[in-house]
């Protein structure tokens, strides 16, 4: 498509070999190239759950097993780096065509113009190098230079960077070599851990890993892994649990710490015994934070964060607020059967107790929190190339001012739609908060809903959310009751079925 430059100084042979590259077929196969790199995460990421699935066990085991499991470890590694080639090369393949573009236009033209040269073009250009040359530019300026000389000098110069970038972009392709056993493995060390960084950064950072790296990150640092937003469900759960049996083993603990640990580890127990999926998405015990969800992260349709209100803990109230998120995600499963749907317990902030709660403090330290955990969901699913998940906030009472301050975080919120339950008021309007869709309910038994402690009621039609059906009687504890009618509509509002 792009025909190696013929060696030697003719440069009007040069010239008819670029105005002849194929540049059609140059931007066909970089569509091509950028196909296969946008289908190649998703590709990799279903290799990889196969692979972990073998590594945990469950379904398969013995020396064939172990066999699979380590040439798919194998293979992982290799993709991983093809994945990265594949997209550093796409970049210089884009280059490529840009200058492509300019070498051939240019090349024409200067072959064209060169019929009414005085001297063949390859003279010409020659006497352009020249002293004289030059200092007939610097008195009569671009005009003393033809037409057909600056054509060509702008296209050889197009036509060397068109050559530079195709070094590039294969540089980029990793080599693959045979390792032990006949299986292939890429060449090079992995990427380095990050010392910070954005969700974003973190789960581009962490998608480039070969599982064998991620594997062996969990293992060696479960804190750390466990904490990152960005990283996925998956791997913050298998960390977090590793870290929560090291809490439990630990004899020196806190008695607070240990306490709000055993919380945990029943709530999960019981999850199993129950056979149903829990991921421990958040465990800081020394902040006082926990997140659990109930589902598939990674994977489910339709993501709800259930956000409490002051003075609760994970040790005294974890489990009620993963009831809530459990028949949170009943309803919303009835509301729309076929979605699949991950409902999130998120003690994700130190929450105020009593007389604190009457000042943001806590709300804009958790506000922090929530976004950056709300743009971790969402940068998992990006760098894997999952589609995104409806993404909903429902929160109850101070949690309402949590969200209040996230939405006044950089950037916009990483959610569809924003639920307010018994909120103490809130600083501006519905259309500050940055969700398309923003819904509310109150109640005439809920003395928090109208106190207006923290602004204007959600209620008001000057705060303009879409209000939702609720009992007279509902108190400022009853939002989730499965008996009143507000948590079916909130289970509408996870799915995406009632209107905003």
């Amino acid at each position: 498509m792009t025909a190696p430059l013929p060696a030697g100084p003719g440069a009007a042979a040069r010239l008819a070999v670029v105005a002849g590259w194929d540049v059609p077929g140059v931007r066909g196969g970089l569509a091509a190239l950028g196909e296969l790199d946008d289908g190649f995460p998703a590709w990799r990421a279903r290799l990889d759950v196969v692979a972990r699935t073998l590594e945990e066990g469950r379904d398969w085991s013995g020396p064939a097993a172990t066999q699979a499991r380590e040439l798919l470890l194998q293979l992982s590694s290799a993709a991983a780096s093809l994945d990265a080639g594949f997209s550093g090369s796409r970049a210089d393949c884009a280059r490529l065509l840009r200058a492509a573009i300019t070498a051939t236009d240019r090349a024409t033209t200067a072959l064209a113009l060169a019929r009414e040269l005085p001297v063949p073009l390859d003279a010409a250009l020659d006497d352009a190098g020249t002293l004289s040359a030059a200092v007939d530019r610097l008195v009569l300026g671009p005009a003393a230079v033809a037409p057909a000389v600056t054509a060509a000098q702008e296209a050889l110069a197009a036509a060397e960077a068109v050559q530079a970038a195709a070094g590039r972009a294969a540089g980029e392709l990793p080599a693959l070599v045979a390792l032990p056993g006949g299986s292939i493995g890429p060449v090079g060390p992995p990427p380095a851990l990050p010392a910070a960084g954005s969700p974003a950064l973190v789960a581009r950072w962490w998608a480039a890993l070969p599982l064998a790296d991620q594997l062996s990150l969990i293992a060696s640092e479960p804190g750390r892994v466990g904490a990152m937003d960005g990283v996925p469900a998956w791997a913050r759960d298998r960390a977090n649990r590793i870290a929560l049996g090291e809490v439990l083993a630990d004899p020196a603990a806190g008695d607070g710490v240990r306490a709000a640990a055993r919380v945990v580890d029943e709530l999960l127990a019981g999850e199993e015994r129950a056979g149903r999926s829990a991921q421990l998405h958040l465990l800081d015990l020394a902040g006082d934070r926990v997140a659990v969800a109930f589902g598939d992260v990674d994977t489910a349709d339709a993501v709800a964060l259930v956000v409490p209100g002051m003075a609760t803990s994970p040790a005294d109230d974890l489990a009620a607020v993963s009831g809530d998120a459990r028949d949170l995600a009943r309803a919303a499963r009835e509301a729309e059967p076929g979605v699949a749907v991950a409902t999130v317990a998120w003690l994700g902030y130190r929450a105020p107790q009593f007389l604190s709660a009457a000042a943001r403090g806590a709300a804009t330290r958790g506000g922090a929190l929530l976004d950056r955990a709300l743009g971790g969901l969402a940068a998992a699913r990006a760098a894997t190339g999952a589609p995104p998940a409806r993404t909903t906030v429902v929160a109850h009472s101070y949690g309402t001012v949590v969200v209040d301050e996230a939405a006044d975080r950089p950037g916009r919120l990483a959610a569809d739609a924003l639920v307010l339950l018994g909120s103490p008021g809130m600083e501006e309007t519905a259309a500050d908060l940055e969700a398309a869709e923003v819904f509310d309910a109150a109640s005439p038994a809920d003395p928090v809903s109208w106190v207006g402690w923290f602004g204007t009621e959600t209620w008001s039609r000057a705060f303009g959310s879409t209000g939702l059906p609720a009992d007279a009687g509902t108190g400022h504890s009853g939002w989730f009751d499965p008996d009143r009618p507000t948590l079916a509509a909130v289970g509408e509002v996870v799915v995406g079925t009632r209107p905003g």
